[in-house]
């Protein structure tokens, strides 16, 4: 048996191409499926077709026979004792490299698919219903999401049995005892003691509240432990979870979230040991007021460098999700949330830096319409488990993480960048309506899984971002705001995605054109004396395929009439075919305050 790169045939050797490609497509098995091309001997003669079986045995080394004929016409080849992975591929090869050949395939063992038998799976439309569910079964054949942590950087970790198999080491991040409710400051224990508060404790009005077990409700719908027979079943179940807890009483600061960022992805805390349990993905379900500061956004580089994906919930404010932190942040995957219709939910902030959707539920249209997952019954100190429905952008997060910890251990070589590209790519569009922007719209994590372990979808492609504010003047010049292009072979698609996010209170003063390197303009939106709603938040299509890529393009906007001003937030082209895109701008500053968790419990 040959292991080259490269099998023997009688005209020579075979492309180390088609022998690549074959072991991409190989798998263990004991037979082949061989299709020949019409005209072929082989195709019509099983006396042929088992002289063609032996004769590439013998260039291959193996012991190779036919076996039968399909409905199709296609010929079963058995290939004896069962082959490792290499053998098979280089039997595939020998086959492909054969002009007469159309097709030679594993004859796969198929199994039964059935749902989980978690008890209150049933109730968790979010993973599997049609109209806005986010198709997570039909990832579950190719990826569980063994062998990747995720880091929930959070309230901590409430013990519960539907979720201790898959919890690892984490830490306390908490050092300001006022805040941490536990009696102490930072320390190797993320146990969540409760952030119940007393009426005025947060700051004067506002009200007393229970306790949320905030971080457990977002580690169940992660990773929650699934076929044992009770509770809910989790995305990624085969992952494991690093409870990180940054947030108690009325919240949480920037420094501590900073910190477990830096030590969950493998970077170093000065007064806390190693990190043995680094994460392949972080999930952040928090947020405050104001935009990404240098500190988070230095934090958030340096762990996506270190190759953690982050991602991070848009925020619960029904407002542009570029006024708050980390969803403001570069280079994360932030998370807008959906409801059981497919609609953008109520409360979920939206805006041009978001960038995928996710369900979220919106119990205000009935509980059942939440998220259902683990969480525990204690009003302040923890009691016994319990299981209850959220809604939030906080829980439409970790759909997305529990994806990225399945698009990891599917395809272990990708970059953050080129996880969260395959995120974008693969997902449908939005089932419902989504005024304002909810990225590149609903998740779909069986096609995700399948683009990224080679069966199917699409890996996506590079995105260029500028999120440098320009003031756009009343019935003023235009104004220009440039993206650099580089590492684009050829020309650009006939599909150029250009996403605009342009505050104005009367949007039909307002001519937008996108202007490509060399000086060729397309007019994105001409200006209208009728279209008097506000701003502009959408994405265009241009066929720019006559143009080279790379080059610096710009968008170009003008305001053309009197009495009304504006601001040009942010704009971003997408290329195909698929690659990587860059990190997303630069960073922006705010004022540093605590942050909160999103809320993530139901609305009165």
């Amino acid at each position: 048996m040959t292991t080259s790169a490269a099998a023997q045939t009688p005209t020579g050797t075979v492309t180390d191409t088609v022998r690549l490609a074959a072991e991409a497509t190989a798998a263990p098995a004991e037979r082949l499926i061989v299709g020949y091309k019409p005209g072929a001997t082989e195709a019509t003669s099983n006396k042929a077709a088992s002289a063609d079986a032996a004769a590439k045995g013998r260039e291959t080394g193996e012991d190779l026979g036919f076996q039968r004929r399909l409905g199709t016409g296609a010929a079963l080849v058995d290939l004896g004792d069962r082959l490792s992975k290499a053998a098979v591929a280089d039997v595939i090869a020998e086959y492909k490299a054969d002009p007469q050949v159309a097709y030679a395939v594993p004859d796969r063992l198929n199994k039964p698919q059935a749902d989980p038998n978690d008890t209150e799976y049933g109730k968790q439309w979010d993973l599997y219903e049609s109209t806005a569910g986010m198709n997570v079964p039909g990832a579950w054949p190719t990826s569980t999401g063994s062998g990747v942590t995720v880091a929930v950087i959070d309230t901590g970790y409430v013990a519960h049995s539907d979720l201790a198999a898959n919890i690892v080491g984490g830490y306390d991040f908490i050092s300001d005892t006022a805040v941490s409710n536990d009696g102490d400051g930072r320390d190797g224990n993320p146990a969540d003691p409760g952030d119940w508060t007393a009426a005025g404790e947060c700051g004067t009005g506002s009200p007393a509240s229970g306790s949320s077990w905030h971080g457990t409700h977002v580690a169940g719908t992660i990773a929650a432990v699934t076929g044992n027979g009770k509770g809910i079943a989790g995305i990624a179940y085969g992952a494991k979870i690093s409870p990180l807890r940054v947030l108690g009483k009325c919240g949480g600061y920037d420094s501590d979230i900073i910190d477990a960022i830096t030590w969950a992805s493998g970077g170093s805390v000065a007064g806390v040991p190693a990190n043995t349990n680094v994460a392949e993905v972080i999930n952040m379900s928090l947020g405050g007021s104001g935009t990404c500061t240098s500190a988070t956004q230095s934090a958030i580089n340096a762990a996506v460098g270190r190759g953690t994906t982050v991602v991070v919930a848009a925020g619960n404010d029904n407002d542009n999700a570029a006024n708050h932190s980390p969803a403001s942040c570069n280079n994360v995957i932030t998370v807008a949330a959906t409801n059981r219709s497919g609609s953008r939910a109520s409360y979920s902030n939206y805006g041009s830096v978001v960038d995928i959707a996710a369900p979220g539920g919106q119990t205000s249209t009935g509980t059942a319409n939440g998220i259902l997952s683990t969480l525990n019954s204690g009003t302040k100190a923890p009691s016994s488990e319990s299981y209850a429905y959220y809604q939030g952008t906080s829980m439409a997060t970790p759909h997305i993480a529990g994806l990225a910890a399945l698009v990891k251990s599917a395809n272990p070589s990708l970059t953050p960048a080129q996880i969260e590209s395959a995120i974008k790519a693969n997902a449908r569009a939005i089932p419902g309506t989504c005024s304002g922007g909810c990225g590149a719209g609903l998740a779909d994590a069986a096609r995700t899984v399948q683009a990224v372990s080679g069966s199917g979808g699409s890996t996506g492609g590079t995105t260029f971002t500028s999120t440098s504010s320009v003031s756009v003047p009343d019935a003023g010049a235009a104004i220009e705001s440039p993206i650099a292009v580089s590492g684009i072979s050829g020309n650009a698609p006939s599909t150029l995605k250009v996403a605009v996010d342009i505050t104005h209170t009367y949007r039909g003063d307002l001519v937008i054109d996108l202007v490509a390197p060399d000086g060729s303009t397309y007019r994105l939106k001409s200006s209208s004396g009728s279209d008097s709603a506000a701003d502009v938040r959408t994405t265009y299509t241009v066929d720019a395929s006559s143009e080279a890529a790379n080059g610096t393009w710009k968008l170009r906007v003008q305001d053309v009439a009197a009495q009304d001003t504006g601001t040009l937030n942010s704009w971003k082209l997408t290329f195909q075919p698929a690659g990587t895109p860059p990190l997303r701008g630069s960073p922006r500053t705010r004022s540093g305050r605590p942050m909160r968790a999103d809320p993530g419990r139901p609305l009165a």
